[in-house]
């Protein structure tokens, strides 16, 4: 009998079962291991499932699906002696851009799963207050956000994005900027002064990477023990502008290069960044959020913490 269990916990609209067990059997690196194949459901996207593995002796879980799989199952893992691996199967997979994992490759994926070392991340806590003051906890492991990030996600059409990929958030970019609903907000970053801000979006990060190679928040590193808050506050066309050239050619582009990185930034009063280790921020009204690209409702405010290194996850062992 095989000394070590690893459990795949898939979502089955996202992944092709039987080619994914033929990769496995293909490995010679999976004879060590039993296998376990776990299906999420609408009832259940990861967290009992994960649970369950665990207490059942799996020291691996390898999720299999998109971003809201992942964080599913880290929920689960966190605090365990098991590990998380990844296999990429979603449209962002974002956690896995940002550790720079092989996005389509199976076989690389599980080999990472069954031969890689362990890589200690950070995940963050969100405690969501809702409108009847009722509060739901969470973790997220890439960014969350309120304002037109979330209203960005809600609006994507799902059809859509399983033809186009990442390219559907744009079409849902363009029904979002018709509305001209801005946020108004207070917030808190650790033990500093209030602030008020009307803005577009308060983005609060773990990882800074999208895809299409946009850098959103160029500070951030996913085991620096701290949060990057992003606030998005363009008030004109010109500081649309401005907002859009930091992120989009100063973040994305400039700040890849050496060179670029000893630059003087460009100052705009359209995007602020700051760095925290908690932040509270509560809205005049109810407001959108999102929690790794996916809707999470209306919530009238959130406290958000960082554990740092609190994740275990696999990474490719070094050549």
């Amino acid at each position: 009998m095989s000394a070590r269990v690893a459990a795949v916990v898939y979502n089955p609209v996202k992944v092709d079962l039987e080619a994914l067990k033929l990769v496995v059997e293909a490995d010679p690196a999976s004879a060590d291991w039993t296998v376990n194949w776990i299906e999420t459901s609408v009832d259940d996207p990861g967290q009992d499932i994960t649970r369950e593995a665990i207490e059942a002796g799996a020291s691996v879980i390898v999720a299999a699906g998109g971003d809201g799989t992942v964080r599913a199952v880290a929920e689960s893992v966190r605090g365990t002696d098991a590990a998380l691996a990844l296999l990429p199967s979603g449209t962002g997979n974002l956690l896995a851009r940002n550790v720079d994992l092989a996005l389509d490759d199976a076989a690389q994926s599980f080999s990472t799963a069954f031969t890689g070392v362990d890589r200690a991340i950070d995940i963050v806590d969100i405690e969501i207050r809702r409108e009847d003051r009722s509060v739901e906890k969470h973790a997220f492991l890439v960014m969350a956000g309120a304002g037109l990030d979330a209203r960005i996600m809600s609006n994507t059409d799902d059809e859509l994005k399983k033809k186009v990929g990442w390219l559907a958030y744009a079409q849902a970019l363009g029904v979002v900027l018709r509305d001209k609903h801005g946020l108004r907000l207070d917030y808190k970053i650790d033990s500093r002064r209030n602030q008020s801000a009307r803005a577009q979006a308060i983005i609060v990060g773990n990882c800074g990477s999208l895809p299409a190679n946009i850098l959103l928040l160029p500070d951030a590193l996913v085991d620096d023990g701290l949060l990057d808050v992003a606030v998005l506050k363009p008030e004109s066309i010109g500081g649309w502008f401005a907002m859009i050239f930091k992120i989009f050619w100063e973040n994305g582009v400039v700040r890849r290069t050496a060179f670029g990185r000893r630059l003087r930034e460009l100052h705009t009063d359209s995007v602020h960044f700051k760095q925290a280790k908690t932040l509270v921020a509560r809205f005049s009204q109810p407001e959108e959020i999102q929690l790794d690209g996916d809707p999470f409702g209306d919530a009238i405010g959130f406290r958000v913490t960082v554990d740092g290194g609190g994740l275990t996850i696999k990474v490719p062992a070094p050549s």
